[in-house]
């Protein structure tokens, strides 16, 4: 009986022990952390529309980066990491490493809070290396071109030796949004899309998926009898694909009632069905040559049947993603389908920007780009040795060659000799990209367009009055 007293004694008091050491530990958690460090801070390209992650320079408690020419500094995803158990915020939102966007084309606020609730703001300066460029020769003819027509912003890049040495936005990106232009944003490209769908043939030409003599509509066609509900008139079950890459399937011109601005509540798929019923052609295939914006809409029709893909996915695989271009999509129609890092478009002379279907345009007018993007398209298919061309020498031949019916138009690009070229037109919007035979290509995008006769040729003039005065370009490399 006392053994067995003195057991639940000792289990009493050993039970009583065990309470109070847990009492004891957990009452004295010792000190929280008072380090609020931020230790790396970059911007990775799996995040963010980049070709290689820039790494930030922290010194004390400001960060700075330069990010490549063309690079929007709005939107871009910060990656980084801070002292074990702080968190990070701007403006009071918690960040996460690599998903939280900012807008960086202004100095942003990181604060770190450590653990015991004491905080470190650090000031995060990003700019672009096109922003510490200058050459006066280009920005006093950009500057006067812009005030001659009354342009409100105005995006150029210029490659040469397939390098990247400028790359400069003026103006206006969105006037009423107090929005100033940057290397970053996008514009409506217009009929520059006809290049890079004409690239996109020649790549499927080197894949060996189609004949650019193949017929286009008719049993046993490529797009065989998917369009058109009545029997097809003459001569549409001749017409080639090189015929639409020239300009010559007959019909369908850009000069009397192009198809493509009518019906605008159709769809590709139905315009091109209502325009095989009501339009028949004009000439005999591969006699005349009349520009035709709706034969290269059935061109985006012909890589959908050939790929499998929209037209949009298809190119994003054939052209964009050989080039390293993350950042080209199909353009929206209105003011609120604007994109992010689009710029505002501007009529002259009573025209309305938004008053297209311009998503339908797709593959004759449908992009949207930054110059350095579509710059970076050039030197992949400009024949230069630097950067190996996203396609063959023979496929290059062939998309520069000429047709006999207008011998200064080859397939979605005009020559003259070994400068090829081409401009792009919508209300709100005026496009050219080049690529020279003195090793120079430039883009120049703006966001209006001027019915003045002299508009066209002085945008093309800009580069080549810039070029005249011989200035003196960086060594280094933007694409980088």
């Amino acid at each position: 009986m006392k053994a067995l007293k003195f057991t639940k004694q000792v289990v009493i008091i050993f039970i009583c022990s065990i309470g109070l050491a847990g009492c004891s530990k957990s009452s004295n958690p010792g000190p929280k952390s008072a380090a609020k460090t931020l230790l790396t801070f970059s911007f990775q390209k799996a995040n963010n529309s980049l070709t290689a992650d820039v790494a930030a320079t922290i010194s004390g408690t400001q960060v700075t980066a330069t990010l490549p020419a063309g690079v929007s500094l709005t939107g871009l995803k910060a990656s980084f990491t801070a002292s074990d158990k702080a968190t990070v915020s701007v403006n009071g939102t918690k960040q996460v490493s690599g998903a939280t966007s900012n807008d960086f084309s202004s100095a942003v606020t990181y604060t770190v809070t450590a653990e015991d609730g004491s905080t470190q703001d650090y000031t995060v300066n990003a700019t672009s290396a096109s922003q510490v460029l200058s050459i006066p020769a280009v920005d006093a003819q950009a500057a006067s071109f812009m005030s001659t027509y009354n342009l409100p912003g105005l995006s150029i890049a210029i490659t040469k030796g397939e390098k990247l040495v400028y790359a400069k936005a003026y103006g206006w990106a969105d006037k009423e949004g107090n929005q100033k232009a940057a290397t970053g944003d996008l514009y409506r490209i217009a009929s520059l899309s006809k290049q890079i769908t004409s690239v996109a043939i020649m790549v499927l030409l080197d894949q060996g998926k189609i004949n650019l003599q193949s017929k286009v509509f008719g049993t046993g066609a490529l797009l065989g009898t998917t369009y058109g509900t009545k029997a097809y008139g003459p001569y549409i079950t001749d017409i080639t694909v090189d015929q639409l890459l020239h300009h010559t399937s007959g019909g369908w011109g850009n000069s009397v009632n192009d198809p493509m601005f009518t019906n605008p509540t159709m769809t590709a798929q139905q315009l091109i069905t209502w325009t095989l019923d009501n339009r028949p052609l004009d000439y005999v295939p591969g006699t005349h040559y009349d520009y035709s914006n709706f034969g290269f809409c059935i061109l985006g029709r012909v890589i959908e049947k050939i790929t499998g893909k929209t037209y949009a996915d298809a190119v994003q695989a054939l052209v964009m993603k050989p080039a390293g271009i993350t950042d080209m999509s199909i353009a929206g129609n209105t003011l609120a389908d604007r994109k992010p890092n689009e710029v505002k478009y501007y009529g002259q002379s009573g025209e309305d920007p938004y008053i297209y279907n311009v998503t339908r345009m797709d593959s004759h007018g449908g992009w949207i780009a930054s110059a350095s993007d579509l710059a970076r398209f050039l030197v992949y298919v400009d024949g230069f040795p630097v950067r190996p061309d996203i396609i063959s020498s023979n496929a290059l031949k062939v998309m520069l060659t000429p047709s006999t019916a207008n011998t200064a138009y080859a397939c979605g690009w005009s020559v003259n000799g070994k400068n090829y070229f081409h401009q792009g037109s919508l209300p709100g919007c005026a496009t050219e990209q080049a690529c020279t035979s003195q090793g120079y290509n430039f883009v120049i995008l703006t966001n209006t367009r001027s019915l003045d006769a002299n508009f066209s040729s002085g945008l093309d003039q800009l580069f080549w009055n810039a070029l005249a005065q011989n200035p003196t370009w960086p060594t280094t490399d933007l694409f980088k």
